[in-house]
């Protein structure tokens, strides 16, 4: 039975750490679009010129 247990934490573990990077990573891109538009409107222009 404690085979079960630890199978059943371990994949919440997982699940639990997988979403919280993935929050993680997906605020930093948002929050480096916010803070530095300049940077790729600036990367937009030399590729259409």
């Amino acid at each position: 039975m404690s085979i079960e247990f630890l199978l059943v934490g371990g994949v919440i573990f997982a699940v639990y750490v997988w979403f919280t990077l993935w929050i993680i990573l997906s605020q930093n891109k948002k929050q480096r679009e916010e803070n530095y538009p300049s940077i790729d409107n600036s990367k937009n222009k030399s590729k259409t010129d």
